[in-house]
């Protein structure tokens, strides 16, 4: 088994609240801090909301190409910008949308007054040629999910159920809505930490559950590759990339699920830390070099 006691000396204080690693196939350690319960993962939803659309394109509804100003086409702003009219679902999955600044965040989104979030996201300034810049915000995976919902007429959680969450052995999980009743799909999903370590076992295994290809391959592997450069490891579709060529879903207060692909394992935390980027750090210090 793998050695965990260096990992929880430097994570403990970081309040981490639980850890799981499994590599070729099998778990090989585990220690928790509190008992298992649901916790916001927060933006490590992004991740679903990724293989959500991944889904929704092998099944015809919807196609990276699309144009947002098609897709949405009963809610553009009276004067469309030329970045807005050049911007696509692809743009939606790689925080390249075009967008100046962070919007729909979590500490502003109580105060809107406006309850349609597509109207108002897409209202706010495209100062940037879709593709050339990225700027971490809420409105592509957002817009995503409410894409994927619309086209398959129900919200993203009864959209997975028997798509992802029922084969992989998820009841039925709780996330986060807007005004209108749409799954918010930037954050707020509900999940164990081995739910989440089930997601990234998934992933590692190129899609594929028990026999049965949930995702596709291609749709792993593109979207866990990198998309665009963010100044760091790169970022795929609503993914990040990582040391050693790792990607992850990753999301507020240190929740994390890494594939680390070159070691055939999965590291999944899930925490209440106020400096996740240590955690973070101390995954790849303590646990990586013992893969």
């Amino acid at each position: 088994m793998l050695e965990l006691a260096p990992f929880i000396e430097a994570a403990t204080p970081l309040r981490a609240l639980g850890v799981v690693v499994s590599q070729n196939g099998r778990e090989t350690a585990r220690h928790t801090w509190e008992g298992a319960c649901r916790r916001n993962i927060y933006s490590a939803s992004k991740s679903f909301t990724s293989a959500a659309v991944g889904i929704a394109i092998k099944e015809g509804l919807l196609s990276l190409e699309e144009r947002l100003v098609d897709a949405f086409s009963e809610e553009l702003p009276v004067t469309v910008s030329e970045n807005l009219r050049k911007a696509t679902v692809r743009d939606l999955l790689t925080m390249c949308l075009g967008k100046p600044k962070a919007f729909l965040m979590g500490e502003d989104r109580p105060y809107y007054p406006e309850k349609n979030w597509v109207r108002l996201a897409l209202a706010q300034p495209f100062s940037y040629e879709p593709g050339t810049k990225f700027v971490y915000n809420n409105v592509g995976p957002y817009l995503a999910g409410v894409l994927v919902q619309r086209r398959a007429g129900c919200d993203l959680v009864h959209y997975l159920m028997p798509r992802l969450f029922e084969p992989m052995g998820l009841r039925l999980p709780t996330w986060e809505t807007d005004p209108l009743g749409n799954t918010f799909g930037a954050g707020g999903l509900f999940l164990t930490m081995d739910e989440l370590h089930k997601f990234g076992l998934l992933y590692l295994q190129k899609g594929n559950w028990q026999g049965r290809q949930l995702v596709p391959e291609s749709w792993v592997r593109e979207s866990t590759s990198k998309q665009a450069e963010n100044g760091g490891h790169g970022y795929g579709y609503l993914f990040w990339g990582g040391e050693h060529g790792s990607f992850r879903a990753d999301g507020k207060y240190g929740q994390f699920s890494l594939l680390m692909r070159d070691k055939n394992a999965v590291v999944t935390i899930v925490a209440e830390s106020r400096e996740a980027d240590k955690l973070l750090a101390a995954v790849f210090e303590h646990i990586y070099c013992q893969l």
